[in-house]
């Protein structure tokens, strides 16, 4: 934590020095960090007094009541936004009447450097679909720096209608949303993919890429019962790797995969389905790909 502290500067500091029962001075102090230069102890110096310069986000902008058209234009024009800030603000952005040309150039721009993740971009057209076009194409350029998982991969997407019930009490986003994204991302990394949805049947969706994958795995059937083990019994083809996004409720017995296979559960149920020969990966997390990646000895670059 010592060591850690040296790669912080003074606006990342004061960005993350907020109120609670223990401060970052608190932490500098109890690990007795040594600063790397004269520059850096000055800026130790002003955490542990108190002093440190506001940071300039858009959060210290917004909450000074400054017009938030006027406030987002700035950040954006000075390159001061974040690019997950930028994706979580598109909204207001959108209902403040930022010019959409200087927040299309900021999307495409920033895509490939961010990593962001496609769960990340099926939020953003979920706030504003005002941008989807465009948040489509840069998060085309981001999967487009991925390492690819070899050989065959099936994904298969729980579409019933438990997977219509909020991923959280805080967001509006639901474990289908956080399903079709994992989707999204294993189709765009992959080398072959074949994507299908399961409810009351097996439905094998159009070989598509991005959001219109989204919009396809929707779309493929009625959102209704849950049979994955008549939908895994059903499913064609050979594979290298299947994997399945649920919530995990199942009205049948679940079958072992025909080699590598992966349950992931987007709902974090204590007792789940996919166990056995069965690799479980319980909870939303894209981060469940880089997992894969490591599990099958794939060296990767997913941050």
């Amino acid at each position: 934590m010592a060591k850690a502290f040296q790669k912080f500067d003074a606006y990342q500091l004061a960005k993350y020095d907020r109120p609670g029962p223990v401060k970052l001075r608190d932490v500098l102090f109890m690990v007795h960090a040594k600063p790397k230069d004269g520059e850096q102890a000055a800026t130790w110096k002003q955490l542990a007094e108190g002093t440190l310069p506001s940071p300039d986000t858009w959060e210290v902008a917004l909450s000074s009541g400054t017009d938030k058209k006027e406030t987002f234009t700035r950040l954006l024009r000075e390159n001061r936004l974040g690019y997950l800030a930028l994706l979580r603000n598109l909204r207001n952005m959108a209902e403040s009447g930022v010019d959409e040309q200087l927040v299309t150039d900021a999307l495409l721009e920033g895509a490939v450097r961010s990593k962001a993740l496609p769960f990340r971009f099926v939020a953003a057209a979920k706030a504003a679909p005002v941008f989807e076009p465009v948040l489509d194409r840069a998060m085309q350029m981001t999967l487009a720096t991925l390492d690819a998982l070899s050989g065959k991969t099936t994904v298969v997407v729980d579409v019933s209608g438990s997977m219509e019930a909020a991923l959280s009490r805080k967001g509006d986003l639901t474990r289908l949303d956080a399903a079709v994204a994992l989707a999204v991302l294993l189709t765009g990394i992959s080398q072959q993919t074949r994507v299908f949805s399961f409810s009351d049947t097996l439905v094998e969706v159009p070989a598509r890429k991005g959001l219109a994958l989204r919009d396809a795995i929707t779309a493929s059937q009625s959102h209704r019962s849950t049979y994955l083990g008549r939908a895994l019994a059903a499913l064609p083809g050979d594979y290298d790797r299947l994997v399945v996004i649920t919530d995990e409720q199942s009205a049948d017995d679940i079958p072992a995969p025909k080699g590598k296979g992966y349950m992931i559960n987007v709902a974090s149920y204590k007792n789940g389905i996919g166990y056995g020969e069965w690799t479980h990966i319980n909870g939303f997390s894209e981060s469940v790909v880089r997992y894969i990646q490591a599990a099958e000895g794939v060296e990767q670059k997913i941050h």
